[in-house]
């Protein structure tokens, strides 16, 4: 079985970032809209059912960041990432602040 999180940290604040929407996206077009939670994760994607294929995931950065810190220079975060047929368990970070982010594959 392939499945899915993610986790939002805001690394000026050192805190995670809760409450912030993201977009899973898959090759044919399918797409679900969440949220992250009060600890700034995300493992729910209705029913899109991951299979070997490329992925989008597009974390609404720009009202969290301009709400936090009154600056935000990316409006959103697009990660492209790809699964293969026994990838496992795929954990997707982001680490954002308002004029800078990075992102890694986690465990």
């Amino acid at each position: 079985m392939i499945s899915l999180s993610s986790h939002v940290l805001d690394t000026t604040l050192g805190k995670p970032a809760a409450g912030m929407q993201i977009e899973l996206t898959d090759a044919v077009g399918n797409n679900f809209i969440t949220m992250t939670d009060e600890d700034g994760r995300c493992s729910a994607w209705g029913d899109i059912e991951l299979t070997a294929s490329v992925y989008q995931l597009r974390f609404f950065t720009g009202s969290y960041l301009l709400e936090k810190h009154g600056n935000s220079f990316y409006p959103f975060v697009d990660i492209h990432f790809e699964v293969t047929q026994d990838g496992g368990h795929y954990h997707v970070p982001l680490l954002i602040s308002p004029f800078g982010f990075s992102s890694y594959r986690g465990s």
